[in-house]
């Protein structure tokens, strides 16, 4: 008869870490081949500088039915000078690049004058409240799940192209400042219409 043993305190830590390891490696082959699967969030996961100007992380689109929209993420400038993004397309909607500011004592959102620049060796977060990729009147709804690509330009001409995933959000509550020719509605709310 086979003798058994019983791994005691002091072996219980190696068992474990090694159950963990083959846990962890059985759970990374579980996705189905037509089920896409989210990109990790590191560096490594965003555009490489040879594929494009800048690496684009984490990038989402807020669902919208109508409307306004925007686009969200972070661009990495991994290069030794400043970058800035003019323009941004989207074959759903006309594009802006917007930024939060105060005025007349309220946060206003409004066109980015000059672009935005990502500094050398650097990041630069577009977020709701904050610069983003503005989706000026979509032609159709942008859902939950559904994955847009979009064209950014730079001041030295080069484009780059990334896809971004919409994702239902609550969240801040901005207005849209008019006058710089983009739309007649005075104010904007960046959470799902009703």
């Amino acid at each position: 008869m086979p003798r058994t043993t019983h791994a005691g305190p002091r072996h219980r830590p190696a068992l474990l870490a090694a159950a963990a390891a083959l846990l962890a490696s059985g759970l990374t082959g579980c996705g189905s081949s037509d089920t896409p699967q989210p990109a990790a969030a590191s560096p490594s996961a965003s555009a490489p500088a040879a594929a494009g100007v800048v690496g684009v992380r984490d990038p989402w689109v807020k669902a919208a039915d109508k409307g306004m929209t925007a686009a969200f993420g972070t661009l990495v400038n991994d290069a030794d000078t400043d970058v800035t993004v003019t323009g941004a397309s989207t074959e759903v909607s006309p594009m802006e690049l917007h930024e939060m500011t105060m005025k007349d004592g309220k946060m206003v959102m409004q066109a980015k004058p000059g672009g935005i620049v990502i500094k050398a060796k650097s990041t630069h977060v577009l977020e709701p409240g904050g610069d983003h990729l503005m989706l000026m009147n979509v032609r159709q709804p942008v859902q939950a799940g559904d994955e847009l690509a979009f064209t950014l330009t730079f001041a030295d001409g080069r484009t780059q192209t990334f896809s971004a995933v919409a994702k239902p959000f609550t969240g801040a509550q901005e207005s849209y400042s008019p006058g710089h020719g983009a739309s007649p509605t005075p104010e904007m709310s960046m959470s799902p219409a009703s």
